[in-house]
């Protein structure tokens, strides 16, 4: 085990991938020497190259318009958009040539390309500093979008990213970069290596996974759920115990932890929230199941419909604004496969929809553990 920060595991999940392709190349905004502005790229330039790690100028469409044409040249082009919103004119060539090409060559022309964007609020930053953007992304046919919420997963997905032979929008959330855990990287990279099925890979994936979370003192170890309440709780059939069971694969949810009582649904930078409000929750008598997505693009309806089905309410948490959002894909698709089960409406927590607020009113805009204990509040239990 090796303790290590979300930044440090996606700087190793990139040094492993280069060291054994090279066609791996890293560019963008100060990536080079300098490492990015949140050192996620420190060293590489010097281990690999200003040839496979390079500085580009402050031209964000022409850094993504740069990685259409490597990749069509037989690169594997990782990119930096350094802050969430700095994406924004570099959306053109996104949408119109990274997520189309494909399809507009019939197969014949791929785009293996990764788009690294550092994303979210929590960080005391401004406006174009804290967007949370994934509603563009996930919304536009020809791209994937993961986003993990621990270093392990940060580690895992990034490695799954850099194997793939289409164009994967990587959202890495800034207020994690700093948090440390404990890392097998041993075993991940052995399972890193290996090939995602093509169950995973698809829409609708076939298999559930649990895992615990390295996130939190609310960590789902067998140990803490053969001692709680929630040890006769089914759970799918599904283990829980263990790290990172079948969690190298993009497209799997993960139950972080077992409830019985309402399904929190969450990813990225709300997983951790969650996993707090459970434990708070637990503390006042209810129990709190908490499903991490780790991937918006595929989505694993299969996971968080056995989830709501075990627990009959639901809570989506995320940082972006609600109207039009993420949250409100998630809820519908809910509400619409679920609906025999639930035993209240679907319940969404988070951000207001304004553009992203001045850090001393940071607290009131982003999802916290009492806004969603209120949402779990107001789930009609009169009815239980």
């Amino acid at each position: 085990m090796e303790k290590v920060t979300m930044a440090g595991a996606i700087n190793r999940a990139l040094r492993d991938a280069m060291a054994v392709d090279s066609s791996v190349v890293v560019f963008g905004e100060d990536v080079g020497a300098l490492g990015g502005v949140f050192r996620v790229t420190d060293g590489l330039a010097a281990e690999f190259g200003s040839e496979r790690c390079f500085d580009t100028p402050l031209a964000e469409s022409g850094i993504v318009g740069m990685a259409v044409g490597m990749a069509m040249n037989g690169f594997r082009p990782v990119v930096e958009m350094q802050f969430d919103a700095f994406a924004y004119p570099a959306f053109e060539q996104i949408v119109s040539h990274v997520a189309k090409m494909r399809n507009r060559t019939a197969g014949a022309v791929t785009l293996p390309i990764v788009l690294r964007i550092p994303y979210g609020g929590g960080i005391g930053g401004v406006e174009h500093h804290c967007d949370s953007s994934e509603a563009y992304y996930a919304h536009t046919p020809g791209l994937e979008v993961y986003a993990p919420s621990s270093a392990a997963d940060a580690y895992e997905l990034m490695r799954a990213a850099l194997r793939r032979s289409d164009p994967v929008v990587f959202l890495e959330p800034k207020k994690l970069y700093w948090t440390s855990e404990e890392v097998a990287f041993s075993s991940l990279s052995s399972s890193s290596l290996s090939s995602p099925s093509a169950a995973a890979l698809s829409s609708s994936p076939s298999a559930a996974a649990v895992a615990s979370s390295p996130l939190a003192g609310a960590s789902v170890a067998g140990a803490a759920v053969a001692a709680s309440p929630l040890a006769g709780a089914s759970v799918a059939g599904a283990a829980v115990a263990g790290a990172s069971v079948a969690g190298a694969e993009p497209g799997r949810a993960v139950v972080r932890r077992a409830g019985t009582d309402v399904t929190l649904i969450a990813y990225g930078p709300s997983v951790g929230v969650c996993l707090s409000a459970a434990s708070v929750a637990f503390l006042e008598g209810r129990s709190l199941e908490v499903v991490d997505m780790r991937t918006l693009v595929p989505f694993d309806d299969e996971t968080v419909c056995a989830s709501v089905a075990r627990t009959g309410r639901a809570v989506v948490v995320a940082e972006a604004a609600g109207f039009g959002g993420v949250a409100a894909e998630i809820a519908a698709r809910v509400s619409e496969r679920c609906f025999t089960a639930l035993a209240a409406p679907v319940r969404r927590v988070t951000g207001f929809d304004i553009p992203y607020p001045p850090p001393a009113y940071e607290s009131f805009h982003l999802p916290s553990v009492d806004r969603v204990l209120d949402a779990v509040d107001d789930l009609q239990w009169e009815d239980a």
